[in-house]
């Protein structure tokens, strides 16, 4: 009976350990579900002008 005491006692101790480290881990994941809510916040860069440079290549390449 007393090793089953002192497994219980020593389970006991490790739970609000183990909740903690399972909150800190968890709170990102479920974060993330509100964050997609907000689409306006998102922050795109400008769209590049086409050269037409690849064309070019692509012709040059070919003739030789």
């Amino acid at each position: 009976m007393n090793r089953l005491a002192a497994n219980t006692l020593k389970t006991l101790r490790l739970l609000p350990r183990a909740a903690l480290i399972l909150t800190v881990l968890s709170v990102p994941v479920l974060a993330v579900p509100t964050m997609r809510t907000n689409a306006g916040s998102t922050i795109e860069a400008p769209a590049l002008r086409k050269s037409g440079l690849g064309f070019v290549l692509l012709v040059s390449l070919q003739r030789a």
